[in-house]
């Protein structure tokens, strides 16, 4: 009788995750928002016999390939490890010895030190998005809302001032603090159209300070955009986007299929918020929210 062995991740078991460039086209509200693709997940599975299991071996070099795998994804935690304990649980859980835990109980402590590296992650994020917003903020020309948002007047336009439920043309570049370009409308070649009450909150006020014909370069801190989430693996949590904004037009009110395109309770439904019950998903999650 065959059995299908799906070999998971950690300790005797291996999932190969391929990240996926991750694509933005606006500022969606939605998750993801850009619309970013999913890290796509392949599982290797094997089909073996039960008593053909025990016999099968693999040389050095594939054993080594398997450590790096499993060493690649546990680096991106930022956790150190004891590698004698480790490897001593990796024997004995893979040659069916007696544990020093029961699964439930390794599972439950392998969560809590990702979550408490998740925190840590977490704060350190925070305390960096503060500092750049305070400095940032004293620059000459950039000015801040009460929301927050810092926003700076590169070209002022001469025309109308849109609504929050009007639809408008925009040209575009998003970046990251460290000057990453997570997205453009210039690189796509064409602008992008959408209706300002389904996109983050940072840009449903930005533009609306913005003229028809002006060119603004405005400063989101992440509780306008993507917060603690982030938004799949190119924007991380907490982080501050910088966008600059050329309004072309405003096309005129937003019509229902363009707002169903990207409703806010896509982003209720797309947000992780359970827990994982499994050390698989909470891998994958704590993955994906480190970007």
């Amino acid at each position: 009788m065959k059995k299908t062995l799906v070999v998971a991740f950690l300790v005797g078991a291996l999932t190969v995750v391929a990240h996926t460039e991750g694509r933005v086209e606006g500022p969606r509200r939605s998750q993801p928002v850009p619309p970013v693709e999913a890290a796509a997940k392949v599982e290797v599975v094997a089909q073996v016999a039960p008593e053909e299991a025990a016999n099968i071996s693999v040389g050095a070099d594939i054993s080594y390939a398997f450590g790096m795998v499993i060493g690649s994804d546990l680096q991106q935690t930022g956790l150190t490890f004891d590698y004698n304990a480790f490897t001593r649980g990796l024997r004995e859980s893979i040659e069916g010895q007696g544990t020093q835990f029961t699964m439930d109980d390794a599972l439950r402590m392998v969560q809590t030190a990702f979550r408490a590296a998740m925190e840590k992650r977490a704060e350190a994020s925070k305390a960096r998005e503060i500092q750049f917003l305070t400095e940032n903020g004293k620059h000459p020309g950039v000015h801040t809302t009460a929301s927050g948002l810092q926003y700076e007047v590169i070209t002022e336009g001469t025309g109308q001032k849109p609504g929050a439920q009007d639809m408008v043309r925009v040209n575009y570049e998003g970046t990251l603090v460290d000057g990453t370009v997570f997205d453009s409308s210039y690189t796509r070649g064409e602008p992008i159209e959408f209706p300002l009450d389904a996109v983050i909150p940072g840009w449903t006020e930005g533009v609306q300070l913005m003229s028809e014909g002006s060119s603004y370069r405005l400063y989101v801190p992440s509780k306008l955009a993507y917060g603690e989430q982030g938004a799949g693996n190119v924007i991380p949590p907490y982080a501050t986007l910088i966008f600059q904004v050329e309004l072309l037009a405003i096309v005129g009110p937003a019509n229902e299929d363009a707002l169903e395109s990207s409703p806010e309770d896509a982003a209720e439904e797309a947000s992780p918020e359970d827990e994982p019950q499994d050390l698989e998903a909470f891998i994958d999650q704590f993955n994906d929210e480190d970007g």
